[in-house]
């Protein structure tokens, strides 16, 4: 029993941090009967089923939302961590090119899609809270662009291999397999440059060299080196 107020306990801190906040008590409690709390694994991909698609409230650990081109290329157009939500566009607006995919071991409160999509309709306030946070969504994904257009050349680095580890790592931890000179090359830049950023971020406990590639020790530190992070 006293795991359980634990856990419920948890949860409202998160809630209360969250953009659901600003709903009415009696909603969020209705919400919370409806909702499923699941630990996910660090590289699992999520989907929504078509039927009744869920909104999830994340309330540890992070996650990268990616389009992915038809050769397998990869962008990532947003990182989400705790009291984010994740897939309400999908619920206010049918499917999404988006995908998403846990990069370390995560818990999320998964938010029944049908009360969501009623609240929107039926609720102004709640629609108006929606709207507010799917409009931020949008500003992700411009910064996204931006990142890639005005970015720092570390910044750039940063970024970079993050998309390569979420993309490729397969083991318990996130390796980006590439060597100097191929990061040097899809960053725009010379491997010495490279090699220096390198060694700095290493020097932060960051990275580390490894026989399989470089090896991201702390990748929620990482995301904060990132353009949109420090804008």
């Amino acid at each position: 029993m006293g795991q359980k107020l634990e856990v419920a306990a948890q949860v409202k801190q998160i809630l209360s941090k969250s953009p659901l906040s600003e709903l009415p008590s009696p909603v969020i409690d209705r919400l919370l009967v409806e909702a499923q709390r699941i630990d996910v694994p660090r590289n699992t991909a999520l989907y929504n089923t078509e039927g009744n698609p869920r909104c999830a409230l994340i309330l540890s650990g992070l996650i990268r939302l990616f389009m992915a081109s038809p050769d397998g290329r990869q962008v990532t157009v947003r990182y989400a961590r705790s009291a984010e939500l994740i897939g309400l566009a999908e619920i206010i607006s049918g499917p999404s090119p988006v995908s998403a995919q846990v990069l370390t071991d995560a818990k999320l409160l998964l938010l029944d899609g049908n009360s969501l999509a009623h609240l929107a309709q039926t609720e102004p306030r709640a629609g108006w809270i929606f709207a507010g946070e799917i409009t931020l969504r949008l500003y992700d994904t411009l910064q996204a662009l931006a990142a890639n257009t005005f970015g720092t050349l570390r910044q750039r680095v940063a970024r970079h291999l993050l998309d390569l580890a979420a993309s490729s790592s397969r083991t318990t931890q996130l390796v980006a397999t590439i060597n100097q000179q191929e990061l040097a090359d899809a960053v725009g830049s010379v491997r010495p440059v490279v090699a220096r950023i390198l060694r700095d971020l290493r020097a932060e406990g960051l990275i580390e060299t490894t026989r399989d590639g470089i090896a991201l020790l702390d990748a929620e530190a990482l995301v904060a080196e990132t353009w949109a992070e420090s804008v």
